[in-house]
């Protein structure tokens, strides 16, 4: 059975306005049209329409409750969650490669594997890297048991490979010359590149200053 509560990320007596605003909020972030048709986000927006229009409805609400409750009494909540596997076909990969990752846990109501969200307690998945972090893309599997309110977590790091030396030093060049998210000490979103040059503008300009007033 389905935690509606969990999928709009409120609690089990949240008003009906709680539930409005989160859906709102929710149903804009997943919506398929923002995301190129991406299988995992329509998923996602289907099971957060499936919980917003039980929870919204009164009648409906109060069966669901009920029901809800029901399962999680007869629930194995005296066993912790456990993951039994958490693997990928390859843990060395180029940017854009196919990725394939299974999974396998139990005792756990509640499962995601991290970055993509929610998922069932077992399965595969597809997806292609994009963009690594420092030369790693890091994945995740939380395993909850909410009765226990104890979790598991497991992790798969996968190390990015390049081709050549040449390619390597391709992907720097492109970091350093792309537009940076702007922030409070950068506002106009400068490269690296620029940043970088400045930087050094300054320590020039510091060390002539320094040996001019050392010979004088």
């Amino acid at each position: 059975m389905k935690d509606y509560y969990y999928f709009l990320g409120i609690s089990r007596d949240a008003s009906d306005e709680d539930i409005k605003k989160s859906y709102r909020k929710l149903s804009l972030k997943y919506h398929p049209d923002k995301n190129q048709n991406d299988d995992f986000f329509a998923e996602r927006f289907k099971e957060i329409q499936e919980a917003y229009e039980t929870l919204s409805d009164k009648g409906r609400r109060i069966t669901y409750d009920q029901n809800l409750e029901s399962l999680q009494k007869s629930f194995r909540y005296t066993v912790p969650p456990a993951i039994k596997t958490f693997s990928a076909n390859k843990i060395h990969a180029k940017k854009g490669e196919e990725i394939i990752i299974t999974w396998q846990t139990q005792n756990a109501d509640v499962v995601k594997v991290l970055p993509f969200g929610l998922e069932k307690p077992y399965g595969e998945r597809i997806f292609k890297i994009t963009e690594f972090k420092n030369g790693k893309f890091q994945l995740l599997l939380h395993a909850t048991n909410s009765l226990l309110h104890k979790t598991v977590v497991q992790g798969i790091t996968i190390t990015e490979v390049f081709e050549s030396d040449g390619e390597k030093f391709r992907d720097r060049a492109e970091e350093l010359f792309k537009s940076q998210p702007r922030t409070a000490t950068n506002p106009k979103g400068q490269p690296k590149i620029f940043r970088l040059i400045f930087g050094l503008l300054i320590l020039a300009l510091a060390i002539y200053f320094l040996i001019s007033s050392l010979t004088n």
